[in-house]
């Protein structure tokens, strides 16, 4: 995805949101706002809260999702090709070299202020990843994350084909050897991908524009090994009724326009919490201080 760039004025205050899941009558999932761990504003020092993560245990549930359509049947190399074909339609060249270069070039403000999150998220990795699974890996702003794993083999998924390029010059700088990377074109709904065939999966800034998000949790999943890890970190939705959550009503059509499908207004929290991972999920919500159109953030672990 890509990012209309806005600062907070005077009249843009920075706040913080969170959420609480709770079960109501055996199987049905409800939020209310109260207790997802919270993180402070960033701010030029990046400070962050010490204070513990409320876990949340993946009972069985009985999700209220919309039944996905029926390429969610099991992918191969050519159904994922029909499925990218139909969710994303090729586009000329030009398209995707030009948003290739500034997913590579122009996200570097964005990167270093979420850097500290993504630095404590991806910690969780060391001592339990060897093979890792990044969807929508772009130009590759995580791989550096990953150069404390030993023997260390990434995956990266996309569908933009011109991302390739940069995303393998990203694995060279961080020391990922050149076999340990491959570069898979495809949907995250769809990964040509075994059955619990990977450690971890990595999505940065993914479910914004996916275009099934309860089918790209179902394929997460699918090919996460039981005990796997899902480490996330997204935009989404600000709180009903808030000022902020006027600007994005206002501003998601050109979002999408611009952004490659990126979506302002989604309540991922509400997906992540009732794709029914066995182990939980820990979500940490933050507000960051120079996008303020998008805030909140979520980042967080999810346990297979």
């Amino acid at each position: 995805m890509a990012i209309l760039n806005l600062t907070p004025s005077s009249i843009f205050p920075v706040t913080t949101y969170s959420a609480r899941r709770t079960r109501v009558r055996g199987s049905v999932i409800k939020m209310q706002k109260s207790l997802i761990t919270t993180d402070p504003p960033a701010s030029p020092g990046f400070s962050l809260c010490t204070c513990g993560r409320k876990h949340f245990l993946g009972e069985a549930t009985t999700p209220f999702l919309p039944i996905s359509p029926s390429y969610a049947s099991q992918p191969t190399a050519s159904n994922s090709t029909e499925v990218l074909n139909q969710l994303r339609p090729p586009k000329p060249d030009w398209y995707f070299e030009l948003y290739g270069y500034f997913r590579s070039a122009g996200m570097e403000r964005y990167e270093k202020e979420i850097a500290v999150y993504k630095r404590k998220l991806f910690a969780n990795l060391v001592g339990k990843a060897e093979t890792v699974l990044e969807i929508g890996i772009g130009a590759g702003p995580n791989i550096k994350y990953y150069k404390n794993i030993p023997n260390v083999s990434v995956l990266g998924v996309d569908p933009n084909p011109k991302m390739e390029s940069h995303a393998r010059k990203s694995a060279i700088d961080a020391g990922v050897k050149s076999e340990n990377f491959k570069f898979i074109h495809a949907v995250a709904e769809s990964m040509p991908l075994e059955d619990a065939s990977v450690d971890a999966v990595v999505g940065s800034l993914v479910m914004c524009s996916v275009t099934d998000i309860p089918q790209t949790l179902k394929e997460i999943k699918r090919i996460l090994k039981p005990g796997g890890l899902y480490l996330f970190v997204e935009h989404v939705a600000a709180e009903d009724g808030t000022f902020l959550r006027m600007v994005q009503n206002v501003l998601d059509p050109l979002q999408q326009v611009v952004a490659d499908g990126c979506h302002l207004t989604r309540s991922t929290e509400e997906y992540l919490l009732e794709a029914g991972f066995n182990g939980g999920v820990d979500i940490n919500k933050v507000s960051l201080s120079a996008f303020y159109h998008l805030s909140p953030h979520l980042y967080g672990v999810a346990y297979n």
